[in-house]
């Protein structure tokens, strides 16, 4: 099992009015005060250290532009600086947005000079990007996944096909292609997508033979997603298994639950609150042409209910009602604080969202406590994914530098031990130990690696003891 660790890096002094206001994207820069925001991506690169130190496989970047949210612009350069200070942990790009990057071929010659510098512990990642990344970088959001396409196309022959050869595509048009600066890793580095609920970008996953990382979507529609992946990796012919899928869990880890509690709390203003609510309005997060037009459709039904105004925004996601369409649940987490119209009651809002938290607790987005109570809450969330790749998704929203240190070490010294055996007992095998897509299929009908069964019985407890 592969552990690694993930922070959004925050920039950390933003108003949280104006975050409730807006959203993170679209604040104005004004806030933005270049001197602390250099003291926080410096104390970013100390955490991925001390992660390092402290006995994680992994260390894990993205990336976002224009917003409070990230601050990771261009987190090759923070790769870059992490394949020089750092000596064995993997550098885990989830990961660079093939549309709106340009130029795909300097993409896959800055990707070969980190794994290089790194030693050949790169692992590259590849998103769509989030709506707003269309307008932070004037990308055309009906073509996105015809870039993401193709782009992933250029840089995969850049790296394994020698060179010079000429590429002409659709989109991207090169006469020269001969690359001096190759990864070290052959063919290539391993290729891991991260994913919000996407049907389309799952099988393409499984087409690619390539892991799945579900960014801490609930439970119940994440493992319908598995489902979908095996059936399309059954139809290229093999057997999914563990180290096909990965997961990113957001954990609050303090002395007391309490004191944990309080903390995890903020993470609801930290951009991915509950999904993604505070990340961005509608009309940024969904351009037209970026959805395909089955999403198109949820999106339509969601904004034209007469009735979704008289519940919590957040109303239908802790419950699970909302698990049988796996779009919607994206759809909802991405909209919930701006479904009404009109100007926004700020401090109703803030209320409101912090109201909601006992049900985020409750489902599990997020789990908090002391290494004792959060440990069989991820035994359950292991038992239902089987994930052969887990991140630890933390310290986002106004958390001080003294909590978040302390949280990193409790996760490393009394969290992870615990799960480490829970991985062994349950042979979650990582990508490392188990080639993806390299597990022959039986029959015809392909074994799930994902069930609700512990999350049922879970519930049924908790039922029982209500």
């Amino acid at each position: 099992m592969h552990l690694m660790y993930f922070t959004e890096r925050p920039y950390r002094y933003v108003p949280n009015d104006e975050v409730i206001k807006t959203g993170f994207f679209g604040i104005e820069n004004r806030h933005f005060d270049p001197v602390k925001g250099g003291q926080l991506l410096n104390e970013y690169l100390d955490e991925k250290v001390l992660a390092e130190e402290l006995g994680f496989d992994g260390v894990m970047l993205n990336e976002h532009h224009d917003t409070a949210f990230c601050m990771g612009s261009v987190m090759d350069v923070e790769a870059s600086i992490l394949a020089r200070i750092t000596k064995k942990v993997k550098i885990v790009l989830l990961g660079n947005p093939l549309p709106i990057v340009g130029n795909p071929l300097r993409l896959a010659e800055e990707l070969g000079m980190i794994d290089m510098i790194s030693g050949g512990r790169l692992v590259a990642g590849w998103v769509r990007g989030g709506g707003s990344e269309q307008f932070a970088s004037n990308a055309n959001p009906a073509f996105n996944r015809e870039y993401f396409n193709e782009a992933h196309e250029v840089v995969i022959q850049a790296w394994t096909r020698p060179g010079p050869f000429r590429y002409e595509g659709k989109h991207f048009h090169y006469r020269f292609i001969d690359p001096w600066c190759l990864p070290i890793q052959k063919p290539h580095p391993p290729i891991w997508i991260p994913g919000l609920l996407s049907p389309e970008t799952v099988m393409w996953c499984a087409q690619h033979r390539y892991p799945y990382i579900a960014l801490a979507t609930f439970l119940e529609p994440t493992v319908e997603l598995w489902d979908i992946y095996r059936d399309a990796a059954a139809a290229e012919g093999y057997q999914v298994g563990p180290e096909n899928f990965g997961y990113l869990q957001k954990v609050y880890v303090a002395e007391t639950d309490e004191k944990a509690r309080e903390i995890a709390k903020w993470d609801m203003f930290g951009g991915a609150g509950i999904g993604y609510s505070l990340f961005g309005q509608p009309q940024w997060m969904f351009p037209p042409g970026y959805n395909s037009k089955e999403a198109t459709r949820r999106i339509a039904r969601q904004f034209t209910d007469p009735h979704a105004d008289k519940k919590s925004p957040w109303a239908g996601l802790a419950d699970g009602t909302t698990t049988s369409k796996i779009a919607d649940a994206q759809v909802k987490t991405r909209s919930a604080v701006w479904q009404d119209s009109g100007p926004i009651d700020v401090e109703a809002t803030r209320k409101q969202i912090f109201e909601a938290f006992p049900a985020v607790e409750r489902a599990m987005q997020v789990i908090c406590g002391t290494p004792d109570t959060v440990i069989p809450k991820l035994r359950t969330v292991l038992e239902v994914l089987r994930p052969g790749i887990f991140a630890f998704w933390q310290n986002d929203g106004p958390i001080s530098k003294e909590d978040r240190l302390n949280n990193i070490r409790l996760i490393a010294k009394e969290v992870m031990p615990a799960v480490r055996e829970i991985g062994r007992e349950l042979g979650l095998t990582s990508p490392f130990e188990v080639k993806p897509g390299s597990r022959p299929l039986k029959g015809n009908r392909p074994e799930s690696v994902g069930s609700l069964e512990p999350l049922q019985r879970l519930n049924g407890q908790t039922t029982a003891h209500a």
